[in-house]
């Protein structure tokens, strides 16, 4: 009798479990240069593609609360500001939160089923916005939990960056996900310019009528309720799953005992954090210092519907380009200079901030005086918003690089290193997320009596935060006993 042993790769590939549930790619080598121009390159682009898409509605549901909450006292609620600021603050703390299981969803369903299913659930937070603001009797803690599940949409961004990050080869990474979270981050400016024409608060600088017949914001909830649903059939027509982005939840945790996880994460709240954060509250701050109400419609100072796009446009823009610096000159060098860009901005601002006068009780002389300082002001947070982008950028090449090289150093293949690395991107993206539940809950402060006041502390902090970021960059990062990122 005569026993035969089969080849072990033919074993290997007759255990391997078969998948049954959609589009799945088994063979996948970025890193080889010629599966990369013949096969990877046109596949990879076509899911970032659509990644962005059902990213950037993902970023304009998460952050819909930040401009709608300002026009809720028109419908006929009485919310006070502190109010207001927690239900723009709470989306991004229960974003930030979800983050961690986006991100593990991708290996455990795949990329496109994964976009699919956080697609469809952003049909729950938009139609449940659609019934609360028609109805003025709706209590605010019914807004507190409508607004949380607007969360959905911010965990959105650590799936799509983990999947992406699969798909590109180490030298591309950087502009990859540059391009991914630029996308992604542009819903949040498209949101805030859209909105007040969609719901009939505002127009475009004269040149876009708002809808006529007063303020309805049920109608953005329907526009992105439909746009979640193209979102679902596009991912399901045109993306792809990777057989090769395997990974359990434990080994994924293991990434939490990774210092460089954590440290990451503090800078990422530095960059990203601020960048939501002062996306969600900009329409609220310019309304409290720079405007007031009367006389209809359009009241007395800087009407806020107008501006309130300006920073998360920048913000998004400025993204890919640090990655692009960072995939030219280093991540680390790149998120340094970011750094020290917002200290000095951010110094900039609070000084523009001493020239205004409270404005508690709404009195258009104030608004109008504090109007003459609303340019400077404006410039000087811009300014801001652009080195958030590029830090946004560079600090996401540097993940995909620094666990390359731990895997190295351990000897680990590279494979190993992106898992990793996607890993823990999931992990930074929702720690740093938190940063825009933070900023706008320092805004608000409720312990401070005058607005202007909580807001002038709030950045006083902020300034020192970035520069313990800045230094933290340079000590583990940037010193010459450190391997360059």
């Amino acid at each position: 009798m005569t026993l035969t042993t089969e080849p072990a790769a033919a074993a290997a590939h007759r255990s391997a479990p078969r998948r049954r549930t959609g589009r799945w790619i088994d063979d996948w080598q970025p890193e080889d240069a010629a599966f990369w121009e013949s096969t990877g390159r046109p596949i990879a682009r076509r899911n970032l593609v659509w990644s962005i898409f059902a990213e950037h509605l993902g970023f304009s549901v998460w952050l819909i609360w930040s401009v709608s909450s300002a026009f809720l006292l028109a419908q006929g609620f009485t919310f006070t500001p502190q109010q207001l600021f927690l239900l723009v603050a709470i989306p991004n703390l229960v974003g930030s939160l979800l983050r961690v299981p986006y991100t593990f969803a991708v290996p455990a369903f795949g990329g496109r089923n994964w976009t699919m299913v956080s697609a469809a659930l952003l049909l729950i937070p938009t139609l449940l916005f659609a019934w609360a603001v028609q109805n003025p009797d709706t209590p605010y803690w019914a807004f507190c939990l409508i607004a949380a599940t607007a969360g959905f949409g911010g965990g959105n961004f650590a799936s799509s960056m983990a999947n992406i990050n699969f798909f590109y080869p180490a030298a591309k990474k950087g502009a990859a996900l540059g391009l991914n979270a630029a996308g992604g981050n542009l819903g949040v400016s498209l949101i805030q310019l859209l909105l007040p024409v969609i719901v009939g608060g505002a127009g475009i600088f004269g040149l876009v009528k708002a809808s006529s017949g007063g303020i309805h914001l049920e109608r953005a909830a329907y526009v992105y309720a439909a746009l979640a649903i193209v979102a679902t059939a596009a991912a399901y027509f045109f993306m792809d799953n990777l057989g090769t982005a395997k990974s359990t939840p434990r080994e994924q945790l293991r990434i939490v005992r990774e210092p460089h996880t954590w440290i990451m994460a503090v800078l990422y709240i530095g960059t990203f954090g601020s960048f939501i954060g002062y996306s969600a509250a900009m329409p609220l701050l310019i309304k409290l210092n720079f405007w007031v109400p009367e006389p209809a419609p359009l009241g007395t100072g800087v009407f806020f519907a107008y501006y309130a796009f300006l920073g998360a446009g920048v913000g998004s823009i400025t993204r890919p380009f640090g990655g692009w610096l960072a995939d030219r000159f280093g991540g680390a060098k790149v998120t340094l200079a970011a750094f020290a860009g917002m200290v000095v901005f951010t110094l900039a601002v609070l000084w523009t901030l001493t020239q205004l006068q409270s404005n508690p009780t709404a009195d258009p002389a104030i608004a109008l005086d504090n109007k003459s300082w609303f340019p400077v002001f404006l410039g000087f947070f811009l300014c801001i918003f652009a080195c958030t982008g590029i830090g946004n950028g560079s600090t996401y090449k540097m993940i995909p690089t620094i666990f390359r090289h731990r895997a190295e150093e351990t000897g680990l293949p590279a494979s190993e290193g992106t898992k990793r690395a996607s890993a823990a991107i999931g992990v930074i993206g929702a720690v740093g997320a938190i940063g825009g539940f933070l900023i706008p809950i320092a805004f608000s402060s409720p312990w401070v009596d005058n607005p202007l006041s909580a807001t002038k502390g709030a950045f006083t902090v902020f300034t020192a935060y970035y520069v313990v970021c800045a230094a933290v960059t340079y000590g583990v990062y940037l010193r010459r006993t450190a391997r360059a990122v």
